[in-house]
């Protein structure tokens, strides 16, 4: 304790009231990160809710529209078939009285 005096002391307690306001300034700092890291953790649980929830959520809409799709498209494969029958009958039944006007004369 020889090597300090008045001088030293005040400028030790400067010193450390500096240190001690610099450190409450990154503790409220902190804390304001801290709110905003709680703040990202609900949005992001909000998103999470919003893309896995098994009622409404995106991946529970993806699949009923998917199962729309291959209903549509199924439903488009049987129309498509039915056109072509319905083409086929009414082209041979057109070729059938045109064969008859030429051919069979009465």
């Amino acid at each position: 304790m020889q090597g300090i005096n008045q001088t030293n002391l005040i400028e030790l307690n400067k010193s450390i009231l500096e240190l001690s306001s610099k450190i409450e300034i990154m503790v409220n700092s902190l804390e304001g990160v801290s709110d905003r890291v709680d703040g990202v953790a609900d949005d992001i649980s909000k998103i999470k809710e919003a893309v896995y929830n098994p009622d409404t959520g995106l991946y529970a809409r993806l699949a009923a529209q998917d199962a729309r799709i291959a209903t549509l498209e199924q439903w488009k494969a049987i129309s498509t078939r039915l056109s072509w029958v319905v083409v086929s009958v009414v082209t041979g039944l057109v070729i059938q009285q045109a064969w008859r006007a030429m051919f069979l004369v009465q």
